[in-house]
C-alpha cells in the first residue's frame, strides 16, 4: 500500500506541491550556507589578522567541498532511486537502498578524515596557501576534518528525508546546526580567544547536532523509511546504481573543488594574497547563489521522480516549467546584487578597504553571465531526477573541466591584466555551458516526455 507522502507527490497542483516541498529546501540550503560563511564573516573580522585568516580559511575550501562531494556521490543517487523505488510501491527497496546508502558514508567519512590529517599541509600548499596563510588554513581544516562523519550523515541522509517530501524535518535538521553554529562562533572565535580554530569548533559540533537529528527522525515513526540493521551488508546491486546515478552531483562538486585549486594558484601568481583573498569572498558569495537553487531542485526531485517512476508525465512537465521559471527568476535577481551591489557583499566579510574594492571589481567580472544559471541548474538537475545518470555526468563535466578549467590557464595570454583574465573563465564558460546544456535538455525532452506513453497521461494542473 503507498504510504501518504507517496500518494501527494502523484496528485493536486505541481505548482503548489513544488513549492510546498522546495520552500522549506530553500530555507535550508540557505540556512545550510551560513555553516561556511558565517565562519568566513567572523574570521574575516578578527582584528589585526582578519584579511590573511580569511585567506587561509578560503584555501580550505577546496577540502571542504571535496568532503560534501562524497556525501553527493553516495546519497544523492540514492535518493532519487529510493524515490522512483516508492513511485513503484517498492518501500523494501526504498530502505534497502537508504540502509546501504548510510553504511557507505560512514566508511568514506572514516576515509577521508584519515586522508586530510595525513596530508592536509601538502594540499594546501598546492591549492594556493601562502607561508602567511598556510597557518591559520592547518589550524582550521585539521579540527574541521575530524567531523567528517557528522558532515556526511548530515548532509547526506537529509537527502533521504526530503525525498520522502519531509522537507519540514530536512530544513530542521540544517537549522538546527546552523542557529547552534552562529552562537557558538562568536563564542569559541572572541570570547574564549580560539580564533580559527574556534570557528572549526563550533561547526564541527553543529555538525554533530544534525546529524543525531537526522538520525533520530529517519529511526522515528515520522519517517516512511527506515534504516534496517538487515540492509546494512554493502551490495553492490543497490550500491553500484546509487553511485552511478551520483557521478553528476559529484563530479559538479569535486570539480569545484579542483577548480577552487586551479582559480587560486592562477591568482596567487597574477595577483597575490589580496587575489586569493577575493576569491575566498567570490566564492562565498558563488555558494550562497547556488544553494537556493539547489534548494529547488530538491523540492521538484521527489516530484519527477517519483512520477516518473508512476509514468505521470504531465505532472513531471508540469514541475519542470515551474522549476526553469523559478530558478531563472532567483539567478536573474543574484545577477543584479552582484552587479549593482557588490561592495555590500564584499564589506560583509571583510573591513579591509584594499581587499574590498578589488573584490568589487572581481565580483562584476565573475558573476557576468550567472543570471543564465538558472537554466543549467534546472536542466541538469532534472536529468538526475529522471535517473539519466550519463547524460548529466557529461554536463557537470563540460562546464568545469572541459571549459572553465582551461580557460583559467588560456585567457591570460591574452590580456595584459592577467588576474582580470582569469575572472573573465568563468562567465565565457557559463555561456558555453548553458547554451549546450539547454539544446541537449529540450531533445531529451522531446523525446522522453511526449513519447507514445505520455499520451495516456491525464491532464494535471500547474
Amino acid at each position: 500500500m503507498k504510504n501518504k507522502s507517496s500518494m501527494n507527490l502523484g496528485s493536486g497542483s505541481v505548482a503548489k506541491l513544488l513549492f510546498s516541498l522546495a520552500l522549506p529546501s530553500i530555507i535550508a540550503q540557505i540556512i545550510n550556507v551560513l555553516y561556511n560563511i558565517v565562519d568566513r564573516m567572523y574570521i574575516g573580522h578578527i582584528p589585526q589578522s582578519g584579511a590573511l585568516a580569511l585567506t587561509g580559511v578560503g584555501v580550505t575550501l577546496p577540502i571542504i567541498t571535496a568532503i560534501t562531494a562524497f556525501s553527493a556521490l553516495v546519497c544523492m543517487g540514492g535518493a532519487p532511486r529510493a524515490a522512483i523505488a516508492l513511485g513503484k510501491n517498492d518501500k523494501d527497496e526504498a530502505e534497502h537502498i537508504m540502509s546501504n546508502c548510510f553504511v557507505l558514508l560512514v566508511i568514506v567519512g572514516i576515509l577521508l578524515t584519515a586522508a586530510v590529517q595525513l596530508f592536509a599541509e601538502p594540499m594546501l600548499s598546492s591549492f594556493g596557501a601562502s607561508a602567511s596563510t598556510l597557518p591559520y588554513a592547518l589550524d582550521y581544516i585539521k579540527i574541521y576534518a575530524l567531523g567528517t562523519v557528522f558532515v556526511q550523515t548530515a548532509l547526506g541522509m537529509n537527502a533521504f528525508i526530503n525525498t520522502q517530501g519531509r522537507t519540514i524535518f530536512g530544513m530542521a535538521s540544517v537549522m538546527i546546526g546552523a542557529v547552534t553554529n552562529i552562537i557558538l562562533d562568536p563564542i569559541f572565535i572572541f570570547v574564549l580567544g580560539l580564533g580559527v580554530k574556534g570557528a572549526a569548533i563550533a561547526t564541527i559540533t553543529s555538525q554533530c547536532i544534525s546529524a543525531i537529528f537526522v538520525l533520530w527522525f529517519l529511526g522515528s515513526k515520522k519517517s516512511d523509511l527506515k534504516l534496517k540493521k538487515q540492509y546494512f551488508k554493502l551490495s553492490a546491486g543497490v550500491i553500484g546504481p546509487c553511485l552511478l546515478l551520483g557521478l553528476s552531483p559529484f563530479v559538479m562538486q569535486i570539480t569545484e573543488s579542483l577548480l577552487t585549486i586551479c582559480f587560486n594558484s592562477s591568482l596567487l601568481k597574477y595577483g597575490g594574497d589580496t587575489a586569493v583573498g577575493a576569491m575566498a569572498i567570490l566564492a562565498s558569495v558563488m555558494q550562497f547563489s547556488m544553494l537556493p537553487l539547489s534548494g529547488l531542485t530538491q523540492g521538484s526531485q521527489p516530484i519527477i521522480s517519483f512520477n516518473f517512476g508512476a509514468k505521470k508525465y504531465d505532472r513531471i512537465k508540469a514541475a519542470f516549467k515551474v522549476l526553469l521559471i523559478s530558478s531563472l527568476t532567483y539567478s536573474t535577481l543574484i545577477w543584479c546584487a552582484a552587479q549593482f551591489a557588490p561592495q555590500l557583499l564584499a564589506s560583509m566579510f571583510t573591513n579591509d578597504p584594499e581587499l574590498i574594492d578589488y573584490t568589487c571589481r572581481a565580483l562584476r567580472i565573475y558573476m557576468a553571465m550567472s543570471l543564465l544559471f538558472g537554466a543549467q541548474i534546472a536542466c541538469q538537475q532534472t536529468f538526475i531526477a529522471l535517473g539519466n545518470a550519463k547524460t548529466s555526468l557529461f554536463l557537470a563535466l563540460l562546464r568545469k573541466v572541459i571549459l572553465l578549467i582551461p580557460l583559467i590557464f588560456i585567457l591570460p595570454n591574452f590580456f595584459a591584466d592577467k588576474a582580470f583574465a582569469v575572472f573573465l573563465a568563468e562567465p565565457v564558460a557559463d555561456t558555453l555551458a548553458v547554451i549546450t546544456t539547454c539544446t541537449l535538455f529540450a531533445r531529451y525532452y522531446k523525446k522522453t516526455l511526449n513519447g507514445p506513453e505520455a499520451a495516456y497521461d491525464s491532464p494535471v494542473r500547474e
